[in-house]
């Protein structure tokens, strides 16, 4: 059983007090993740290593130490099989992401995923309830890029040969390639405790995390999906598709009648898919690098950004950067600083602030 490990600088949550993310508790089978505070809490003992939690969660915060999903892509495009089986070469099915499977499936020309033991294993319900949508949704983006490949489930029931153990298999597998022995069990006692801890142990991010929590930092899946991209056939027509069937990626609405330019959206994008520029006159937003974490929209109080209903599939090909908004500068009439003037206004944020606290200090802002 391999050791899940959580980076809590790299967590979403850990970015903004207002993140409302919970896809690592939403998608894990046997409740070993839970919300304490701001933060994940994991239990070790409850965990069973299906991967899942790390497939889903949008920055990477999560990780099994014996399964690499960037080293199993290497070592499964020169595989010649096209099987996925938690039998053979995968913890648990629920281990790789939209954007792998989309990834692998166009490099393979296609994929098999074997559903056939689920029904026997004691996590098979909740993983297929998560993972057939997952797969139509990746199968619907495949179609759309007239992809000739897709992603089949089927009861394919692989078994190992006679005398053969699930472990050896799986090692041997990544042995062919020459590739770290990612099925290799960690033997020291630091990682053993923690695999017998039956308790959930939290986790905080304090001064030392300051450097990693200001570093932008693009996802090794998306690294692996624009690599895979770029060696398929651009489609004949680039299609619009359904926004809420892209689940790793968004397009963004802005009214900019709504926008204060606090910064806050560019400031706390974890991968810099939204940027200004050193002036700080306006805000850019470049799609290919979105996870979809939801960050900029949960800080956002006036709601001026917004998830666009619809997608353009040529962001995948052709990627640009798009400007939502740029702002008038002028100098704030307090402290002579320049600042992004919205709506005319003539003081900046800084010294507005100062005002209204003040306001309320002499008890005038009634």
């Amino acid at each position: 059983m391999g050791l899940l490990n959580f980076s809590p600088a790299r967590c979403v949550r850990a970015l903004s007090i207002n993140s409302i993310c919970t896809l690592c508790v939403d998608i894990c089978p046997t409740a070993a993740i839970i919300l304490s505070e701001r933060l994940p809490s994991l239990n070790q003992v409850q965990c069973v290593g299906c991967g899942g939690c790390s497939a889903v969660c949008p920055t990477e915060a999560l990780a099994m130490d014996d399964f690499n999903p960037t080293d199993f892509f290497f070592a499964f495009i020169n595989d010649e099989s096209n099987l996925l089986s938690c039998q053979k070469n995968l913890p648990c099915l629920a281990a790789l992401g939209s954007e792998q499977l989309i990834a692998l499936c166009g490099m393979k020309k296609g994929l098999t995923m074997d559903i056939g033991h689920c029904a026997q294993c004691e996590i098979g319900e909740k993983i297929l309830s998560d993972l057939v949508p997952r797969v139509e949704n990746v199968n619907y983006a495949l179609e759309a890029i007239d992809s000739p490949s897709y992603v089949e489930m089927a009861e394919v029931n692989f078994r190992e040969d006679e005398g053969e153990e699930v472990e050896h298999n799986r090692r041997d597998f990544f042995k062919t390639f020459h590739l770290k022995k990612i099925g290799a069990y960690k033997a020291n006692f630091e990682r053993e405790v923690q695999l017998s801890t039956d308790e959930f142990i939290s986790h905080t991010t304090d001064s030392t995390h300051t450097q990693a929590l200001r570093t932008k930092k693009i996802t090794d899946r998306r690294k692996l999906f624009f690599t895979a991209l770029k060696r398929l056939e651009k489609p004949s027509f680039y299609h619009v598709v359904e926004g809420e069937k892209i689940g790793f990626t968004s397009q963004k609405l802005f009214d900019e009648s709504k926008c204060t330019a606090c910064e806050m959206c560019y400031r706390i994008c974890p991968t810099g898919a939204l940027t200004s520029d050193m002036r700080n006159s306006k805000i850019d937003f470049d799609p290919f690098l979105c996870v979809k974490c939801h960050l900029c929209h949960d800080v956002c109080e006036s709601d001026a950004i917004t998830l666009s209903p619809s997608y353009n599939l040529k962001e995948w090909f052709e990627p640009i950067v798009h400007n939502l908004v740029t702002y008038s500068l002028r100098r704030c009439n307090e402290c002579d600083t320049l600042f992004s003037s919205v709506g005319g206004d003539k003081i900046c944020r800084r010294c507005r602030l100062e005002e209204e606290e003040a306001l309320e200090l002499w008890g005038l802002n009634s």
